[in-house]
């Protein structure tokens, strides 16, 4: 199995300081192995990148909530979100891996509930979880029947190849990673043009992250400013960001997570109100904290 970078492990306070309860809208948790093994099949493994390590990033960039998203790389084992919710606290919520609403039992959904988690992840189908379309619409209904969100990671490709499965939603639907839209094609690119349609809608929301991978010009990834301006202006509130620590994947090393709180606000051209809505208010919202 190939062996990916592990997590910046000395991040930096950002150019200034996020506005209290915001928010990191995605970050995940892996290891340690002994604890936590990883599921037969898995696709990808991670360094170990603990809970106690992702507070502490947090606490360095003055994010103070958080939502902990379930790697493919644990499938419908969800152990390590549950104990990082238990150690996080109130303040954090969970992401599920959608293939548990079909392999875990309604007692392990309710746990997961009454834990904190509100979302389920359809992750891409090169990470070795997939589902039938029948399996699918159980999915969806059980997501219905919770009152949770769904979250679309998208294909190397961009989100247009997952189109027919997110069009027709009614519930709260999050696009990872703006959509995945190749940059070097501005405007033109389909994943934005279809994310774009979807935003005129009123419940399809954007996370604003994966710059360090979007960018093809690398630091200060100023190609990948076009494309977040023309999101937000589309639709300021349903806006959210996530740092994606640590980063599963990199085939280069992880960015200090400062950087990426610093791109957040060139993205929202240094506006405070607008920022305090992509951090604070916009999840507060989506992921139900209590102000």
């Amino acid at each position: 199995m190939k062996n990916y970078h592990p997590f910046n492990p000395q991040p930096t306070q950002p150019n200034k300081l996020p506005p209290l309860k915001s928010c990191d809208s995605q970050f995940h948790v892996f290891g340690p192995e002994e604890k936590y093994p990883v599921r037969p099949g898995a696709a990808y493994e991670m360094p170990t990148a603990t809970i106690t390590k992702a507070l502490e990033m947090h606490r360095i960039l003055g994010i103070e909530r958080g939502v902990i998203v379930q790697a493919t790389t644990y499938g419908a084992d969800h152990q390590v979100v549950l104990d990082g919710l238990a150690v996080a606290g109130s303040n954090y919520r969970g992401c599920a891996n959608a293939i548990v609403l079909l392999e875990g039992t309604d007692a392990y959904i309710d746990q997961l509930h009454s834990a904190g988690v509100r979302g389920a992840r359809f992750t891409r189908q090169g990470l070795g979880i997939s589902m039938s379309p029948a399996d699918y619409s159980r999915v969806i209904g059980r997501v219905k029947e919770l009152g949770w969100y769904v979250k679309f990671q998208p294909e190397t490709a961009g989100i247009i190849g997952q189109l027919s499965m997110i069009e027709d939603l009614e519930m709260p639907v999050v696009i990872d990673h703006m959509g995945r839209s190749d940059v070097a094609l501005g405007d033109t690119d389909p994943s934005l043009k279809e994310v774009l349609n979807l935003l005129k809608r009123g419940n399809f929301w954007v996370m604003l992250s994966l710059s360090e991978k979007l960018s093809k010009s690398g630091l200060p990834w100023d190609d990948v400013l076009p494309l977040a301006h023309k999101l937000i202006e589309a639709a300021p509130d349903r806006m959210i960001w996530g740092s994606d620590w640590p980063h599963p994947l990199s085939v280069n090393p992880p960015p200090d997570e400062a950087l990426l709180v610093n791109q957040l606000y060139r993205y929202a051209h240094n506006d405070d109100a607008l920022i305090e809505k992509i951090l604070v208010k916009n999840p507060a919202r989506l992921f139900n904290f209590e102000d």
